[in-house]
């Protein structure tokens, strides 16, 4: 609804319920709520309830995608991360005493589950602090975003190398803390220094021990890479609050977000002027990425969600055939992600068709993460 991307008011609470964006995982996951309208066209500026209501027959998906709940929208797409517990936890009484149990239905199944849990319940609490109408001044007032692709596809042509995005990283929940003496505007020079193309800047703090702080930190510092919000996202409150903060482009996790979302957040992206890095896993989310309309950036995460275990081939694996002649075609920039340590790593991936790598671990563990970069890609990248 191009009221709420342009920042106008909000519509009367009743048209607000029917038509926020902001709340597709609610509406898909209630039987009781009313339908999905997230995919919406962009004709709906300002005016009153009933011109928005005029509009609803405009909005409408098709009944297929728009009947399906939750769960059969996860059965259909192959997407493995449950956005929320599907059952709370239920209660037992032994005597005077009430306990609960564990079971498959409330447990997380694995780490990133776990987190998307977590951030549903976070992102809830932050959207009350600070709603979405109350970030138009702070937008208005923050510089215009920097083109994220433009400059992976530059540092590719000058260096004949991927374009290196270097990630802000502090800690990740396989490898705890990955560097004690944590600077992130310091870090963020050094990579830049090094040769970095664009940044990489974890915000969650529970799991990573990153902040949307660190970010704006970064951005006013005067770095003057393009910035990656590196957080998880649910809601699209995220990503203006992101932009708000300094980032021009936000991750998308296949994983976890149904088609309609990351549609719908691709077109709220691009009227904020931010790049989007879809990221996928394995065949299934790369051809249903393919299929998305407005894709340009998808990165190829080589780690395994479930086991944490690591292996380049999958970057070949998705990249063969006809899925990487119509990544040529719509002239998709592939990024790789994870196990990239040596310069062979990003010799294989980038013979797998790559023009662009995001790496965090084997650069902020090391004592200059500047020199690091020149160990990686085994020469200077920095002119």
């Amino acid at each position: 609804m191009e009221a709420m991307l342009s920042h106008q008011h909000f519509p009367s609470s009743a048209i607000r319920r029917r038509l926020c964006p902001l709340n597709l995982h609610n509406r898909l996951t209630r039987p009781s709520s009313c339908l999905p309208l997230r995919a919406q066209k962009s004709g709906i500026t300002e005016g009153s309830d009933s011109a928005l209501e005029g509009k609803v027959s405009d909005l409408k998906i098709s009944e297929q995608e728009v009947g399906m709940y939750q769960n059969e929208v996860v059965e259909s797409q192959g997407i493995r991360i449950r956005r929320r517990p599907p059952t709370g936890p239920p209660l037992h009484y032994v005597g005077p005493f009430e306990f609960r149990l564990q079971n498959e239905g409330n447990t997380p199944r694995n780490i990133l589950e776990e987190i998307v849990w977590h951030k549903d319940k976070e992102v809830a609490q932050m959207k009350e602090r600070k709603p979405l109408y109350t970030l138009k001044k702070a937008l208005d007032n923050v510089p215009p975003a920097k083109d994220f692709i433009g400059a992976l596809r530059s540092a590719h042509q000058r260096t004949g190398l991927p374009g290196l995005i270097a990630e802000v990283k502090k800690a990740s929940p396989s490898r705890g803390i990955l560097r004690e003496d944590f600077n992130p505007v310091e870090i963020a020079q050094a990579y830049e220094k090094g040769g970095a193309a664009c940044l990489s800047v974890l915000t969650d703090d529970k799991y990573f021990k990153g902040s949307y702080e660190n970010l704006q930190a970064i951005r006013e510092a005067g770095v003057k890479c393009p910035l990656l919000l590196k957080e998880f996202i649910v809601e699209a409150w995220q990503i203006y609050y992101g932009r708000s903060k300094g980032a021009d482009a936000v991750l998308l996790i296949a994983s976890v977000l149904p088609d309609l979302d990351i549609k719908y957040m691709i077109k709220i992206c691009k009227i904020l002027k931010m790049a989007t890095l879809v990221e996928v896993h394995d065949e299934r989310e790369m051809d249903r990425v393919l299929a998305i309309e407005g894709v340009e950036l998808i990165g190829i995460n080589n780690r395994n969600l479930e086991t944490f275990e690591v292996d380049l081939g999958i970057t070949k694996k998705l990249l063969e055939g006809e899925r990487g002649e119509l990544i040529r075609q719509k002239d998709i920039l592939v990024v790789g992600e994870s196990g990239l340590f040596t310069p062979e790593d990003i010799a294989f991936v980038q013979e797998a068709g790559v023009k662009a790598v995001l790496v965090g671990e084997s650069l902020i563990k090391q004592s200059d993460p500047g020199k690091a970069i020149s160990s990686l890609f085994g020469r200077d990248i920095s002119e």
